[in-house]
């Protein structure tokens, strides 16, 4: 019985010097999508995007305009004239096709970077954050994947990750 005693205390001596971890959880995506930055960078796209918008339609519209007159056109025109009349529209359109949808893909990889840009700072940010903080771990969780099945108030950190971040962001 002795015996049990001293190694009932000596487990618990052994347990109290163990060093307590200290764990996080944060909500990426609520994390990523309330950073000011990719807010802003969201909002800068989404006005060059309009001015895409605006500029096809009319391109689409003048080369409409082209078409249509080209249709009344070649009632007065002998049937070769406006068969080559006809096939320079067709490559006209095509090319016009290839460059709007080359500029699309510019501008999707241009938001792309951008916002993996974002993304890599939030990452580095709470890395800092839990070195500083003293943090073992800080795991990550969304809707769509959940790394996260449970975890109590205290140790969501994903408001005070998202206004720090942003504090961050308005100095910068």
């Amino acid at each position: 019985m002795k015996n049990l005693g001293i190694t009932f205390i000596t487990l618990l001596l052994f347990m109290s010097c163990q060093e307590q971890q200290k764990i996080g959880f944060v909500d990426n995506g609520k994390v990523i999508n309330e950073f000011q930055e990719k807010i802003d960078i969201e909002e800068k796209f989404k006005s060059k995007d309009e001015i895409f918008t605006k500029r096809t339609d009319s391109i689409g519209q003048a080369f409409q305009l082209e078409a249509q007159q080209f249709q009344l056109e070649s009632k007065n025109m002998s049937a070769k004239r406006a068969q080559e009349k006809y096939d320079e529209l067709g490559k006209k359109q095509q090319l016009l096709q290839q460059q709007l949808q080359f500029e699309q893909q510019q501008l999707q990889q241009a938001f792309n970077a951008e916002i993996d840009s974002a993304i890599v700072k939030v990452k580095n940010f709470v890395k800092e954050y839990g070195k500083a903080n003293g943090y073992t771990y800080i795991l990550g969780t969304t809707d769509a994947s959940s790394s996260v099945m449970y975890g109590t108030e205290s140790n969501d950190l994903t408001q005070i990750i998202i206004d720090s971040l942003n504090a961050k962001y308005k100095k910068d």
